[in-house]
């Protein structure tokens, strides 16, 4: 045999026995933290849960009701906030702002915002919002949250436009189409599913971020539906009673903390489907 195409061999099957390894290796440590919260986690779930807000200091039995509500309240309000917003500075991006320096400070800004630390964006929204109306609420945190998400919908949205051939733009263009409806009704309707991609991973990604809701929405014993107020949240409380010395508080954060992850878990499988459809050629 060749010494080349042997050293080259030996070099290929290194490699994969390295991937697989470090691939062996990520899934085991998941597959550990998945089995930890259902051995944990699954003795919560029951219908108290569902039904009973957080008990007080001391009380037994109770549930997570309000902070579960919280939570959606929430995660929907910012879902809704930065959507339209993150696929609108998108469309901007890839179909008028390919070379004006807008769109690459945008672009700049984006990334950084990508990378921050959330409780940075939490300290931000305290000092803009929280500190001047002297209270804190949901619609605080909600806006904290959202301006995590925005930053995942435009890079996602922005790259996924930037599959679409150019020859199905020139076509659209050939038929008199404006560029307006060419990026709406054309581009944007070819990537669909990847933007739509895009939406779930933000929802993932906040839908467990507790700092910026410890300087924004803070937390609330009992129920409320008043986004003005402060409003219970399910990392807060996972946050509060898994450092609690009552055992029914550790219980309902192990419960909590299987559904969050259960809940991520199904929407990053879910994007994962809608991501497998393909940009035509």
């Amino acid at each position: 045999m060749n010494p080349v195409y042997r050293r080259r061999l030996w070099s290929h099957r290194i490699g994969i026995a390295l991937s697989v390894a470090a691939m062996a290796v990520g899934l085991f440590f998941l597959l550990w933290i998945l089995f930890t919260l259902l051995i944990k986690g699954v003795d919560a779930i029951s219908l108290a849960m569902f039904r009973d807000t957080t008990p007080a200091p001391g009380s037994d039995g109770g549930g997570l009701l309000n902070a579960i509500v919280g939570s959606l309240m929430m995660v929907g309000a910012a879902t809704a906030i930065s959507t339209p917003v993150g696929i609108l500075a998108g469309i901007y991006l890839a179909e008028y702002g390919e070379e004006s320096w807008l769109a690459q400070v945008t672009r700049f800004v984006t990334d950084i915002m990508l990378s921050a630390p959330s409780i940075v964006i939490g300290l931000f929204v305290y000092a803009v919002y929280v500190a001047n109306v002297k209270h804190f609420s949901g619609w605080a945190g909600t806006f904290a949250i959202s301006l995590i998400a925005v930053p995942v919908i435009v890079r996602t949205t922005d790259n996924m436009l930037k599959l679409v051939p150019s020859s199905l733009r020139e076509a659209a263009f050939s038929l008199g189409a404006p560029r307006w409806k060419v990026a709406l009704m054309v581009r944007l309707r070819a990537v669909k599913a990847g933007v739509v991609t895009g939406v779930l991973l933000a929802v993932a990604r906040i839908s467990g971020e507790t700092a910026p809701l410890l300087f924004t929405a803070l937390n609330n014993q009992f129920f409320n539906a008043d986004m003005n107020k402060p409003l219970a949240n399910l990392p807060v409380v996972i946050y509060q009673f898994a450092m609690s010395p009552y055992d029914n508080w550790r219980a309902l954060a192990w419960g909590g903390a299987l559904l969050i992850t259960f809940s991520v878990l199904g929407l990053n499988i879910l994007s994962r489907t809608l991501f497998s459809q393909k940009v035509p050629n």
